[in-house]
């Protein structure tokens, strides 16, 4: 039987990842977050979940190797600010930290991935078992973007790629070819949210920007698909409504719709257009 471990950060992600290498007969190993993964992990059939706090990267190791995993995967986010404020590095990460020119996501998960390999766990693409969540080429919903939204989106596009590249954020938020909001630390969601409290505050008053938002959110330019890959929900798409956006474009092949037709489903019944582009 197929040994793999799972790095589980939080949200939907880890748990179907466990899922699908479950329904290929692989036995997982856990490696959960004490400060991200959802507690449901313990009940989906891995045949071991081992808790343990984010800075523990000599435990992780050790965990794998005892269970004889020589692949692994990270799946679901680990939040930014978690990572460069909360974790108490163990003497393994505290060297490796030390020894990063930049204090990114991408420099620090990278470097983890380097330092698994070295000691005999690969690190594989986080989407090796959900491809057909990824996010398909051209018009997803039944509402294909109006002529105004796609001038925001292909704006829109020219921004977020100059943000991911120095890995800022990977979302930002439009209106009438304008930014409104750009997602950092915060997330994609508080982003989104973000961006309909601005708008919210121009009600009443003389304004140039249109009142409908659009949110695109793209891959880095040179995306690892190991992790930190692009994702959105059902929980997206309600933000995206409770915020007045009503288009969202991601790129093809490289964004999860972590729910599968049920994203496409909530965005027709907001009547959100959904467009998945070339990356």
């Amino acid at each position: 039987m197929e040994k793999l471990g799972l790095i589980a950060g939080n949200g939907r992600f880890p748990l179907l990842v466990l899922d699908a290498a479950r329904a290929r007969g692989m036995e997982v190993t856990v490696a959960a977050i004490k400060e991200e993964t959802d507690p449901q992990i313990e009940r989906r059939g891995a045949a071991a979940v081992h808790w343990m706090s984010l800075g523990e990267l000599s435990r992780l190791i050790e965990t794998f190797k005892a269970a004889g995993v020589t692949r692994a995967v990270m799946a679901g986010q680990v939040k930014h600010k978690q990572i460069f404020s909360s974790i108490r590095p163990d003497w393994r990460l505290a060297k490796l930290l030390l020894s990063l020119g930049t204090r990114n996501t991408d420099s620090l998960i990278g470097a983890v991935a380097k330092v698994l390999a070295d000691e005999g766990i690969t690190l594989i693409r986080s989407t090796e078992l959900l491809e057909p969540l990824l996010a398909r080429a051209g018009v997803l919903t039944q509402r294909a973007p109006t002529d105004d939204e796609r001038r925001d989106i292909e704006y829109g596009r020219a921004a977020a790629r100059h943000l991911a590249q120095f890995d800022i954020g990977q979302t930002v938020v439009v209106a009438g070819a304008a930014c409104v909001a750009v997602e950092a630390m915060e997330g994609t969601d508080a982003a989104i949210a973000r961006a309909g409290e601005i708008m919210r505050g121009l009600e009443g008053e003389a304004s140039t920007l249109a009142r409908r938002l659009t949110v695109v959110k793209v891959a880095k330019p040179n995306q690892d698909m190991r992790f930190d890959v692009p994702v959105v929900g059902v929980k997206t798409i309600e933000t995206m409504q409770q915020a007045g956006a009503t288009c969202l474009a991601v790129d093809a092949g490289r964004c999860l719709l972590l729910d599968g037709d049920n994203v496409i489903q909530a965005a027709n019944e907001a009547d959100i257009a959904i467009e998945g582009g070339q990356a």
